[in-house]
């Protein structure tokens, strides 16, 4: 079966080796980005993903702000292996952090009281698809990514460096850059352990 969308979700793979040279540029990332979280789907066409694109010496800065964080809770004698995780994301060319909007979320729970305990639930749904789309997006422009979580540790540092609305909460970071080696092998489970049909 020849199908364009399921060629894009089988491009997007965990890139950890990851390089400043871009086949794009900046300019275009920053554009596929928009896009992908414009384009997202989101309950009630709710909308309350939020990016923020950082490049260069500010995408350093985030993972020198996680490095530093886990510092101060990370034993000394194991930290070798979280320094060296935080300089390959950093040896990236950027960084998509990814957030949901907590009062855009308050606001449709004041309109609709009805699914009032739903909508942080479909918040996280929409901040995923977002995260997906980002992710596919990069992959068919032959940009690896991974996409991490070192929320909530970062949390207080990154809003008050780049002067974030307190209403953003942060969910996700998606460092990215060339492809520095060729991806491994993905294994899959079973079909019958997650999928049924029937008829």
């Amino acid at each position: 079966m020849s199908n364009a969308a399921i060629a894009s979700l089988t491009r997007r793979r965990t890139q950890y080796a990851l390089g400043k040279n871009l086949p794009i540029s900046e300019t275009e990332v920053e554009k596929l980005v928009h896009e992908a979280v414009r384009l997202a789907p989101s309950s009630f066409n709710s909308q309350t993903s939020r990016a923020v694109i950082l490049f260069g010496a500010a995408s350093e800065k985030l993972w020198n702000i996680a490095r530093e964080t886990l510092r101060a809770i990370v034993p000394a004698e194991s930290f070798a292996s979280t320094d060296a995780k935080m300089d390959s994301f950093a040896a990236g060319a950027g960084t998509v952090l990814f957030f949901e909007d907590q009062q855009a979320v308050a606001d449709l729970q004041q309109q609709f009281p009805l699914y009032a305990d739903n909508f942080p639930i479909f918040s996280e749904q929409s901040g995923g698809m977002a995260q997906l789309a980002v992710w596919t997006v990069l992959a068919d422009a032959g940009i690896g990514a991974s996409l991490q979580h070192y929320n909530p540790l970062i949390d207080a540092e990154v809003a008050k460096t780049w002067e974030l609305p307190e209403s953003w909460k942060l969910r996700a970071q998606l460092p990215f850059g060339s492809n520095e080696q060729p991806f491994g092998e993905k294994t899959y489970i079973d079909d019958a352990v997650r999928f049924k049909t029937f008829r």
